[in-house]
């Protein structure tokens, strides 16, 4: 029993027809379709970014293939809009990602040249440095560095607004460096 298309609507191709059936090897068979990689290409850093791009256009394209109707778009047109749309997510996936530099070997290592005084001394300035600090600045620094608390948990515990917490944070930090840079200038020492 044949199927009858209204006048003005184009019939699916057999291409179409199997995609929206979801065979897998109508879909091998439209993974070469120039628009698809072209998009890809353009929208992708490299080579090996843009075969990944297809491969995830493919899969969307498989999942929502009984989405096509061929009286709203071509075969091409749904293609296309499939792999736009899913161009433009990778996109901005990519943005928000957020960029490391891999941490140098030994970074949290103490260094072995200093002996064990001058790390008590240095650990002494610090603390006395801490002390001159706002009573609240300064317990937002020791949950934040010493206790492993993120901004948000301090936040959540002092039921202190998350910005406040990050601003108590930060000035404590400069005005702490401040003052080891003070200390240091008058030592004759590096900071």
């Amino acid at each position: 029993s044949r199927t009858r298309v209204p006048a003005g609507i184009r019939k699916p191709s057999n291409t179409t027809s199997r995609i929206t059936r979801r065979s897998r090897r109508s879909l091998c068979s439209v993974r070469n379709t120039s628009v698809t990689k072209a998009l890809a290409r353009r929208w992708s850093p490299d080579v090996a970014e843009a075969e990944d791009a297809v491969q995830e256009i493919f899969f969307d394209l498989w999942r929502n293939a009984a989405r096509y109707d061929p009286s709203k778009a071509s075969e091409r047109g749904f293609v296309a809009m499939i792999a736009r749309r899913r161009l433009i997510d990778r996109h901005r996936r990519q943005l928000r990602m957020v960029r490391t530099e891999p941490v140098p070997d030994g970074f949290d290592l103490a260094d072995p040249d200093t002996d064990e005084g001058d790390r008590v001394s240095e650990a002494m300035a610090a603390r006395e440095v801490l002390q001159q600090l706002a009573p609240q600045q300064r317990r937002f620094i020791e949950r934040h560095l010493l206790d492993g608390k993120t901004h948000e948990e301090i936040a959540a515990e002092s039921s202190v607004p998350l910005g406040t917490v990050k601003s108590h944070i930060r000035r404590g930090l400069l005005k702490a460096r401040a003052l080891l840079g003070g200390r240091a200038a008058a030592s004759g020492e590096d900071v």
